[in-house]
Order: C-alpha cells, then structure tokens, then sequence
C-alpha cells in the first residue's frame, strides 16, 4: 500500500512538473523589446499597448528599449530569448523587413519568430519645407524639365526613406539631391529650418509640424485620405505616381514559444487594442488601430509576408546597401 501510495503522489509530482507546462502563465512580468528609439512610432504604440495588456494578463509587461543598428541588435536579442512568453518583441516594417533584406543578420523573421498580433498603421507621407512651391504635380514637373532641383533626406542606402525616394525617381523620371543623415529627428530639424527640401517619412511623425504649419505635405502615399490628417491628398490626387507605402507595427515571440502563450498573449493585446481611449489616444498620434479580424496572428503572418514581398524589389531597385 505505501509503495501504491508513493507511486500515485509521484505521477502526481511529475504530472505537476511537465515542462513547458503553462497553466500558471504568466507567473511573473513580461518583457517587450522595443528594437527602436524611444518616442518613435514602435515605440509610443508598444507603451500604451503594454500598460494595458496588465489588465488581462495579471501581470507587468515591461518595455525595453534597444535601439541600435537599424533594429537588428534587438530582433536578434528577440529571436534568442527563451520561448517561454516571458519576452516578445514590438517591431515594425523597418526592424522586420527592411534591416533582415539588407544587413546581414543571423536570425530569419519567418521562421525564428511566432506572429501574435499585428497593432496600427500609419501612411508614410512626402513632405516639404513651408516654402516649396506649388503642387505634387508642379514639382514633378519641374524636376522633369530641369526647371528646379531638390534635396530629400534619406537616413543610409539601406533606410526606408532612401528606398522610397529612389521608387519615386524611377516612377516619376526624376531625379533628387540625397542628403544623409544619421536619423529621422536631425533630418526634420533641417527641413523645418528650411535647409532641407523633401522628406518621405512616416505621416504620424509628422503631424505637429504640419498641424503648426512649420511643414507643408504633398501627399500621403496610400490610396485613401488619413484621418489623422485629411486635408492632405492621397499621391495620385496631387497628380503623382500610385506609390503607397504604409508604415506597421506588430507582436512577435520567439519560435516555439507554446500556442496557448500565443493565444494568451493575442487576447491581451485584442483586449488593449478594443479600448476606446487607446483608439483617441493612437488616432491623436497619427495612427490607426487595425481591426479586430486583423489582430490575430495568421492576420499578422499574412501581412508579414506580403510586406516582404513588396520591400525586395524596391530594396533591389534601390541597390540598397547599409552605410
């Protein structure tokens, strides 16, 4: 009997002890990498988000920042972390499309990460310093006859904003001044000092100058107004070429993290994303909630991987290169 009796409390134990095992998860704080600078777009999204996700998940989900080179420093940090749940990952289309295509990286997207859900979107936008002339269609038009030149900042061969000014010179047959700079912040300074031109960048990062009137939009390069700015007209409303890039953000963990950590994780971030105040508080920022049927993981994978597909042949056309 005490042999039986011993025999049922250790399949007990062990039943108790299985690893991977996840009932009680999670049983301490999470951690986000956030593969960018703070106050960027990833950045303020993952925060709100994260402040809210406590709620549901019981516990704390703590950011951490760790900006550096392009995004690839904290994606690989991401990719190595234990899949435990205990650490996921905030990126977007700079940190988990464009950095792994053209750096050498030592992690893979697709197949190092689970997608859990995907967060907002922004339109990326063109725009100028106040005193630029005319339209979209006059500066195109000038840039073709030679009549007038123009500066654009581009952040490295291998930035988003350089990848998407070249697709602009082959599309429209133009040509622009390049002029690079070690980042977004440094790039604004000079256009709203008006020593620079043209800036193709995220519309949410620049929605105070435009609403102060220190800078003047173009256009916003999708095919619908923002509602964040809607007096500014899409790229072919000002007479340019059907060039749409859409700024994104997303949640990924570590491959193999368990499914039903995944679809933990996935409804505490539903459940923050359905809240109205985040919605106000995201749309005063430029940036639009995905809805609900967008927000679950294969929406995410689908996504991934058609934005991968877009980015190689603009990243090939630019011959794009880290500097």
């Amino acid at each position: 009997m005490r042999k039986l009796v011993a025999g049922i409390a250790l399949v007990g134990f062990l039943g108790t002890a299985q690893p991977g095992q996840t009932e009680d998860y999670p049983a301490r704080p999470v951690m986000m990498i956030v593969p960018h600078t703070p106050s960027g777009g990833v950045d303020i999204i993952a925060r709100i988000v994260a402040e809210r996700m406590r709620g549901t998940l019981g516990q704390a989900v703590v950011v951490e920042n760790v900006p550096a080179g392009a995004g690839t420093v904290g994606v690989e940090r991401a990719a190595r972390a234990a899949p435990d749940g205990y650490t996921i990952v905030a990126g977007d289309q700079t940190s988990f499309v464009i950095s792994g295509l053209v750096n050498p990286v030592r992690y893979d997207v697709l197949k190092d990460f689970e997608p859990v859900a995907l967060l907002s979107t922004s339109p990326a936008a063109l725009v100028a310093r106040t005193e630029m002339p005319g339209s979209l269609a006059d500066l195109i038009a000038g840039l073709r006859t030679g009549a007038g030149s123009a500066s654009a900042g581009m952040i490295g061969k291998g930035s988003g904003p350089y990848i998407v000014a070249v697709a602009f010179e082959n599309m429209t047959g133009t040509r622009l001044q390049m002029v690079p700079y070690r980042g977004v912040a440094p790039a604004l300074q000079d256009l709203v000092a008006g020593q620079l031109d043209l800036q193709f960048a995220e519309l949410a990062a620049m929605l105070s100058h435009l609403r102060s009137g220190k800078l003047k939009a173009y256009a916003v390069l999708a095919d619908r107004r923002s509602p964040a700015a809607p007096e500014v007209p899409t790229i072919e409303e000002a007479g340019g070429p059907r060039l749409h890039v859409t700024t994104w953000r997303g949640v990924w963990a570590p491959k193999g993290t368990p499914r039903d950590v995944i679809a933990r994780i996935n409804r505490a971030v539903a459940a923050a994303l359905g809240d109205p105040d985040l919605q106000r508080r995201a749309a005063d920022l430029g940036q639009e909630i995905v809805p609900r049927d967008q927000q679950t993981p294969q929406a995410l994978a689908a996504h991934h991987r058609a934005e991968i597909k877009k980015w190689l042949p603009m990243i090939q056309a630019a011959s794009a290169r880290p500097d």
